[in-house]
């Protein structure tokens, strides 16, 4: 559908032939997450089972909520695991890791074959990593939603989460698990040997491959001119007229002064106006959206607005206010409208 032949991109570049074409960085960080080894897979699969063994029959799921209040846990519930969502595997596993002895003593009880799987040490370590590593992913999932995103700064997130990979790959190869709380806590607490290590290292290193074949290393080097212009040299692909004006920039000093009190985007904008080559194509990397966060916003506003009891209604305005950042000033609104005066 969005082909660049013959698809969307190709009918857009018709009409508009110097657009850019990006993919939601978002999603290419799901899709290189998405892969689990065959030992990894299972645990999630057994997971997904026991939750919605749990919460697909009403009356199991009151009587797990009723087993967590006994026992005085801060949970009462386990949480469903959907595909389309950014955070949901992080936050399934971490819910069910958390809820362990409530979720054995229930199924113990239930008769349920899957009682031998919390009863397994092996199985809960690589759950307890599964649970850690999926947190550090959403971590790097909420840093990328927001609404003052750009190329060059997702990018940078990337990179360094690709670098800790690197980091904790090493660690973890020494018999280091600091950087896993989950793991951590759960070895030391039963004193238990870390026999998931092999686990973890292939998990570490599939995640390196797929995070550097959907984003690509030479996306993060081509945009140093424009995180930092005092520092970095010009691009290859400059003309001499742009890298003459490149000169100029990074000899102007009121310029460096004012590139470390503004935000990336303020000072490209206040280029443009003395440097025109070199704050447009800045600008043209800046500009496009990075993310689909604030289309996933405004699906998010209507399936809020636009119920099965408001199916008719014209939400045109309603989004408007929905999706808007500007503070309402309900003392000035107040003060057009003239109230009702008592009889």
């Amino acid at each position: 559908m969005a082909g660049k032949r013959g698809g969307l991109q190709a009918l857009i570049k018709r009409v508009s032939p110097n657009v850019q074409w990006t993919h939601c960085m978002i999603h290419r960080e799901a899709l290189g997450s998405k892969q689990l080894s065959a030992d990894l897979s299972n645990v999630m699969t057994d997971v997904v089972t026991t939750v919605n063994y749990i919460k697909t029959r009403p009356v199991k799921s009151r009587i797990f909520s009723a087993l967590c209040e006994e026992m005085g846990s801060d949970h009462t519930a386990v949480l469903y695991h959907s595909e389309s969502r950014w955070l949901s595997r992080g936050k399934v596993l971490s819910r069910v890791f958390e809820l362990r002895h409530e979720i054995r003593i229930f199924l113990k009880e239930e008769g349920s074959d899957l009682t031998n799987k919390f009863n397994c040490n092996n199985f809960l370590m690589k759950l307890a990593y599964l649970s850690d590593m999926f947190l550090k992913l959403n971590e790097l999932n909420l840093q990328m939603q927001s609404t003052n995103t750009h190329l060059p700064h997702l990018t940078d997130k990337v990179t360094s989460f690709v670098r800790k990979l690197e980091m904790w790959k090493q660690r973890v190869k020494d018999g280091n698990v600091d950087s896993f709380e989950n793991l951590k806590s759960f070895i030391e607490d039963n004193k238990l040997q870390n026999t998931v290590i092999p686990c973890m290292k292939e998990h570490m290193s599939a995640l390196q491959k797929h995070f550097q074949r959907y984003f690509l290393v030479q996306d993060s080097k081509e945009y140093d001119w424009i995180r930092d212009p005092f520092s970095a040299t010009p691009p290859a692909d400059f003309s001499t007229s742009e890298e003459e004006q490149f000169i100029d920039l990074t000899s102007d000093s009121t310029k460096r002064l004012q590139f470390n009190s503004q935000t990336l985007a303020a000072f490209w904008i206040g280029v443009d106006k003395d440097y025109p080559l070199l704050g447009k194509r800045a600008l043209a990397i800046l500009l496009p959206f990075a993310t689909s966060y604030l289309c996933e916003v405004g699906f998010s506003a209507v399936a809020s607005i636009k119920t099965k009891y408001r199916s008719k209604l014209d939400i045109e305005n309603e989004l408007r206010v929905a999706v808007s950042k500007l503070q309402p000033r309900f003392e000035k609104i107040c003060s057009n409208r003239q109230a009702h005066t008592s009889h």
